[in-house]
């Protein structure tokens, strides 16, 4: 009787011990670690190849790289660190999901799948503010992560505003503050929206137009639908866009060389490609280029006064915005490796470009074990 009594009890604590392991691993936790080490200096790197890493970084402030993962955000430096270092702070919140991660200045702003809004200061990883918001889609970035910090559904920074889509709502929260300016319920039709280099928040389809300070309309648009042009990967700070009629818009006023529909906005011209070569214009112009360029390249947008050009063969190019003449050129590859890939995602943020490598026959899911062209599959370029 004695040993079925003990062997009872010694059964007992170890469902009990089992089960206070299993509530300290499972329990709903936050880990806030915050940087130990002083904020990384601001580098001028020589245009070129940086790094080769499995991650997507979003570059913030040209010092730092933050990287997504479903339950974490977290960052090193510096930004042209050969690998990914040891994280200089992280944040981590279990078992909520990362939905997306925007950055404003040294403020980076990360949503959760609970609705949750917690800023990070970028220099120290503390956070700044936190605000409660409706809850928001799971993580979706497939193994680099870049969907999360490079397209954060529903999660945009414009203006000193961060605006937040969620369900039927739209939301503007104060950047600095976390403090909401406005709230409404979302318009018919307004699945679609971006926001344009002038702090405003358009609905593609013309619903709504909103100054993203105050939420207030804003007047005096062309006629929808609209297509948006020269915006960052996730359709924020557009610089320009084309009307129901086709023509095109650049700071609000007509911009006749963008009634081109092969046409984008980069670097402050419009920039064509037809296949054989690149013509760049003033946006105001009507007659011929200003500028060209001969060769067959993909236009990827614009740093500073850059126009950045892809190949084919994945070299890098860089042209003068206003003169048309290359200021640099390199292919994306370190040390002979083959440049035989098929460009994925990418963002152009701090200085540098990080790009998703993907093999040539990559099927259309993420999550396909041949979707990446390598483990390394993130490449990032210094644009000098």
């Amino acid at each position: 009787m004695t040993r079925v009594l003990l062997r009872t009890l010694a059964a007992a604590v170890l469902l009990v011990a089992a089960g206070l392991i299993g509530w300290r691993v499972l329990a709903p936790a936050e880990v806030l670690a915050s940087a130990t080490t002083p904020y990384p200096p601001l580098t001028i790197r020589q245009a070129g190849v940086t790094s080769k890493i499995n991650v997507a970084p979003l570059v913030v402030d040209g010092r730092l790289r933050v990287y997504a993962a479903k339950h974490q955000v977290r960052a090193d430096g510096p930004v042209d660190a050969r690998t990914v270092y040891t994280a200089r702070w992280s944040f981590r919140r279990w078992p909520e999901q990362l939905s997306g991660v925007a950055a404003g200045g040294t403020t980076v702003v990360t949503r959760w799948s609970d609705g949750d809004l917690v800023a990070l200061d970028a220099r120290t990883g503390k956070i700044s503010w936190r605000t409660d918001a409706p809850e928001a889609p799971g993580y979706a970035g497939h193994r680099t992560g870049a969907a999360t910090v490079w397209d954060p559904p529903g999660l945009r920074i414009a203006g000193g505003s961060v605006v937040v889509t969620a369900d039927q709502e739209l939301m503007g929260y104060d950047l600095s503050t976390g403090a909401l300016r406005w709230r409404m319920t979302r318009p018919d039709g307004c699945a679609e929206s971006f926001t344009t280099t002038e702090g405003v928040y358009a609905c593609t389809g013309g619903s709504a137009v909103l100054d993203v300070m105050t939420g207030k309309p804003v007047t005096g648009w062309p006629a929808a639908p609209w297509t948006p042009l020269g915006c960052d990967s996730d359709g924020s700070g557009c610089a320009g866009l084309r009307d129901a009629a086709g023509q095109g818009w650049v700071h609000g006023k007509r911009a006749p060389a963008l009634d081109d529909p092969d046409a984008t906005v980069a670097a402050g011209v419009v920039v064509s490609s037809d296949g054989n070569g690149v013509t760049g214009r003033s946006p105001s112009a009507e007659g011929g280029a200003s500028w060209s360029w001969s060769g067959s390249a993909r236009v990827l947008g614009g740093y500073g006064a850059t126009v950045l050009l892809l190949t084919p063969e994945n070299t890098l190019i860089g042209v003068d915005a206003g003169t048309g003449v290359e200021t640099l050129r390199f292919a994306l590859g370190q040390g002979g490796e083959s440049t035989v890939w098929k460009p994925g995602a990418y963002r152009i943020a701090g200085g540098y470009l990080a790009m998703e490598r993907l093999n040539i026959d990559a099927p259309d899911d993420p999550e396909s074990p041949i979707y990446y062209l390598t483990l390394d599959t993130v490449i990032v370029a210094a644009l000098g």
